[in-house]
């Protein structure tokens, strides 16, 4: 036993990583990982991935059938990048029988008509799908999806975005909440639109749909206008409390209740925007002598771009334009920030490097 401990004693200390480290032992037992030894060695996955695995199931009690799962899903797709997704997100996989959890999920995709990639793109992003209902779930939930978004191309790109909803029973929530509100007028294509921005409004009971629209109604908002299901969709985002706050804050930047209300009228995503931002630009703009209230409400986008990375450097470059009358006409702030990077530098940098002068740093 003495001796057992000198010898452990005088082992030399190992000098990589710990987390190669622990690759080759366990961090109780300092004995060898036998899961991580089969994934990299069997399946050829990274260390770090093949770790991350092992943590959850450090042995394989049937590796015959973890090479099953694992040549299924390879013969089905699956890259060794979407492997490794899957078996680090749910290492269960490896335990997983072949059978009745993961070829039925495979084939519903399948008998829908999607494709090998599409398949493995969306379990890669949610392989929680793998463990769910195939029959009560997963099937009617991607039938429903298909029969809103038009196509197999449409419902991968949005379950790469949201998994939510192969949770949910899509016919009382989804569809229910779709029909719910082209009663108030708002179109199927609006509403699909939509779905990619305010994926959980869509999710809510419905008694909460109406609660929002309660809400927007009492901001005097015009159920015709085309921003309506814009403003149903951040209202379900901002908590009672949330949106006085954003109120409040308004009034103490020099608007009015009525300008508030306008503001929401014509830019609704505006109270998105967190507190701190919309006072360092609203600070900015009207510091700058040439913005006030009224024009803010004019053009209310101006509130949505970066202080930093859009709104100072571009309203310093155009401060020096003019100082050294090199403008025919002020350009308007709302259209010259629509412009991007490079059109920006074609019309106001390239044109004039000299005059702007090697010092002046755009970015």
């Amino acid at each position: 036993m003495a001796h057992s401990l000198r010898s452990s004693l005088l082992l030399p200390r190992p000098c990589f990583h710990n987390s190669l480290f622990l690759f080759f032992y366990s961090s109780k037992t300092l004995e060898p990982n036998p899961t991580a030894d089969y994934l990299i060695n069997r399946h050829q996955f990274s260390q770090e991935a093949a770790l991350k695995a092992s943590a959850t199931i450090a042995y394989l009690k049937n590796p015959a059938d973890s090479d099953s799962v694992l040549s299924f899903l390879k013969q089905s797709g699956f890259s060794k990048t979407h492997l490794e997704g899957v078996v680090q997100k749910t290492p269960g996989i490896l335990c997983a029988n072949l059978d009745t959890s993961i070829k039925p999920k495979i084939k519903i995709f399948q008998d829908l008509g999607f494709s090998d990639s599409d398949i493995a793109d969306i379990i890669s992003c949610d392989p929680w799908i793998l463990w769910r209902s195939a029959d009560n779930k997963l099937g009617p939930a991607l039938v429903v999806l298909k029969s809103i978004l038009g196509s197999n191309a449409e419902v991968c790109k949005f379950l790469k975005l949201s998994r939510r909803y192969l949770q949910h029973d899509l016919d009382k929530s989804l569809k229910a909440n779709m029909e719910l509100l082209e009663g108030f007028g708002i179109s199927s294509s609006q509403l699909v639109k939509y779905m990619f921005r305010f994926r959980r409004l869509f999710l809510h009971k419905q008694k909460a749909i109406l609660e929002f629209v309660e809400r927007v109604d009492k901001m005097e908002f015009d159920r015709s206008s085309r921003l309506f299901i814009s403003a149903i969709g951040i209202m379900s985002s901002l908590k009672v409390e949330t949106l006085e706050l954003k109120k409040k804050l308004f009034r103490s930047l020099g608007f009015s209740e009525k300008d508030v209300f306008t503001m929401f009228k014509r830019s609704p995503m505006v109270f998105g925007i967190s507190e701190k931002k919309l006072k360092e630009v609203t600070e900015l703009l009207v510091s700058a002598g040439q913005f006030d209230v009224p024009h803010l409400l004019s053009n209310p986008e101006l509130l949505m771009y970066s202080v930093e990375r859009r709104l100072k450097p571009r309203l310093k470059v155009l401060e020096i334009l003019e100082k050294k009358n090199l403008l025919e006409e002020k350009p308007k702030l709302n259209t010259v920030c629509k412009y991007s990077e490079q059109k920006f530098a074609e019309k106001f940098i390239l044109p004039y490097a000299n005059e702007l002068g090697k010092d002046m740093s755009y970015k």
